[in-house]
């Protein structure tokens, strides 16, 4: 947590810095929800609910490129709601991450094209099914402490410091600890991986 205190203030003192030195630095706050899956977890659907916030910092190096640096909270997991046709089977997974994207955008007039990886430190994590709490369990298989991602997504303003953000947010890394029942071959490795959907506001500063 002490590095990511000292990341949070470099992204800080990188904004106040830019603004004296360069028009071309810029930065903002966003807000947002999420909607999750756990691909590989047998369960399917991005049905698990969440929030997405937090700060950046660009830079555009040149009339249509540019890259931006994140530091966000970001809430992910799984859910399987009961009804008849599941045999009334529940689930519910929250994995909560302080996540540090990296992102490369390409400006389209009022668009903003943007992709780039992303890490995820673990800070909080929650599963249950058929309301038995797992985590309590002896040889509960806690999810990784650290995921890896990649963003694709777009950006739209719709005034000079205002717009959505709209990204499609998905793990290359395995996010648990072990083999478990369910797990896919992503890329290189098998594993049950974070999908997530975000939408967001945001404002920039310039």
């Amino acid at each position: 947590m002490k590095f990511l205190k000292l990341l949070f203030f470099c992204l800080i003192f990188t904004f106040l810095e830019s603004n004296v030195q360069s028009q071309e630095f810029h930065g903002g706050v966003q807000a947002g929800l999420v909607g999750s899956q756990v691909a590989g977890d047998t369960y399917s659907g991005f049905k698990k609910a969440g929030i997405y916030a937090g700060g950046y910092v660009g830079w555009e190096f040149t009339t249509h490129s540019g890259l931006q640096i994140e530091l966000t909270y970001f809430q992910k997991g799984s859910r399987e709601n009961p009804t008849e046709k599941n045999n009334y089977d529940s689930y519910i997974f929250r994995a909560n991450y302080i996540e540090l994207p990296v992102l490369y955008q390409y400006r389209i007039k009022k668009f903003i094209v943007q992709g780039g990886p992303s890490l995820g430190f673990s800070v909080g994590h929650y599963e249950e099914k058929d309301g038995l709490t797992l985590s309590d369990q002896q040889g509960y298989n806690k999810p990784a402490p650290i995921t890896f991602q990649l963003n694709i997504g777009m950006r739209l303003f719709f005034s000079k410091k205002v717009g959505f953000d709209f990204r499609y947010n998905f793990s290359l890394w395995g996010i648990r600890t072990e083999p478990r029942n369910g797990d896919i071959w992503r890329l290189w490795t098998y594993g049950q991986f974070h999908d997530a959907l975000v939408l967001s506001l945001f404002y920039q500063f310039r």
